[in-house]
């Protein structure tokens, strides 16, 4: 069954960009790795809180370029279509970060 509230948004991206993307999250799970091997091993707290400052920029860093590829694309296209509920979406994407 079918119906627009279940209608899942999609964005085509380039080989390219995708590959760049998991590049970026694959260095993500090998610093949670990491930081989960310190824990085990009774690693310093200010050690252990270090790494998970480097993840939280590491996640910011690709949030952030998902976003800026977001308002270059999807945003544009939709306002060419005329709906400017991306509008909102984008302002409500904007409030999460902060």
């Amino acid at each position: 069954m079918s119906c627009e509230m279940c209608e899942v948004k999609t964005k085509k991206r380039s080989e390219e960009e995708k590959q760049k993307l998991i590049n970026r999250i694959n260095r993500i799970s090998g610093q949670l790795n990491g930081i989960k091997s310190m824990i085990v091993d009774d690693r310093y707290c200010e050690d252990i809180l270090i790494q998970l400052c480097a993840v939280e920029k590491s996640v910011r860093a690709i949030s952030n370029i998902i976003l800026d590829n977001h308002m270059h694309s999807c945003l544009i296209e939709h306002i060419e279509k005329g709906d400017y509920s991306i509008i909102d979406e984008i302002s409500n994407l904007i409030r999460r970060f902060q």
